[in-house]
């Protein structure tokens, strides 16, 4: 992409490959390289250092004292989130899934109880497998597949994440993908159950009003009704 634009304006300037497999070997040429030119990062896919190892080179830039600028251009991510039509007030990017299914699962454990809208890139070939995965771990929450966003075939699909799971399943699509998945849904009420457990654990550790204001906080329940109860529990 980055050399058919160079051709377009007919332009011509050396380019050095940057990318995962190769990122430790050139970095520290090109930070060398900074001390007599200026070394652009560009990206063939959107906003460079965005799930690359450009980071590192911007760190070391800036180590060996040079001066470090950006020029903002277009997001996958941050598009994605503008066509889904889901809460973009608070919205945690996660990049790539891990490819292997128990670290997979492990990395969608980790941010189900996240109140925030999620945001992953995909591949075609593991889109089905990645939005089962996300069901499992999340529920069947509200999402949207958005690929080839500001490209000819640009499209946003939106559903439960078992309904995409499905859609895709039979006819991965092409080009670069954007999984944008719901908060969770508001966490039901706690129960005596809950509030009676919860009391009888702080009460090992704190005096009964404290122990209530401790579990009114935690399970937004009356304090004034949870110290009765603690007072209660302790006879």
């Amino acid at each position: 992409m980055t050399a058919g634009l160079f051709r377009h304006l007919g332009a011509k300037r050396p380019m050095t490959p940057y990318h995962d497999h190769n990122a430790e070997a050139v970095r520290p040429g090109l930070v060398a390289r900074m001390a007599m030119e200026a070394v652009a990062l560009v990206s063939d896919a959107g906003t460079p250092l965005i799930s690359d190892p450009g980071y590192k080179l911007v760190r070391d830039a800036r180590a060996a004292g040079h001066m470090v600028t950006t020029i903002p251009g277009p997001c996958a991510g941050i598009a994605a989130l503008t066509l889904a039509g889901l809460p973009t007030d608070r919205f945690l990017f996660m990049g790539f899934l891990p490819s292997k299914q128990q670290a997979r699962a492990d990395a969608i454990a980790e941010i189900a109880a996240i109140r925030a809208t999620l945001v992953f890139y995909e591949s075609g070939p593991r889109l089905s497998a990645a939005l089962t995965a996300l069901a499992a771990g999340l529920g069947d929450r509200e999402a949207a597949v958005a690929r080839e966003i500001t490209k000819k075939f640009e499209e946003c699909v939106t559903g439960s994440l078992t309904g995409l799971a499905a859609r895709y399943d039979a006819a991965p699509p092409k080009g670069e993908i954007v999984i944008v998945v719901a908060p969770p849904g508001e966490a039901p009420p706690a129960s005596a159950e809950d509030a009676d457990a919860a009391l009888a654990e702080a009460l090992t550790r704190l005096p009964a009003s404290k122990a209530a204001g401790e579990v009114a906080k935690k399970l937004g329940l009356d304090r004034k009704a949870l110290y009765a109860r603690a007072m209660e529990m302790k006879r």
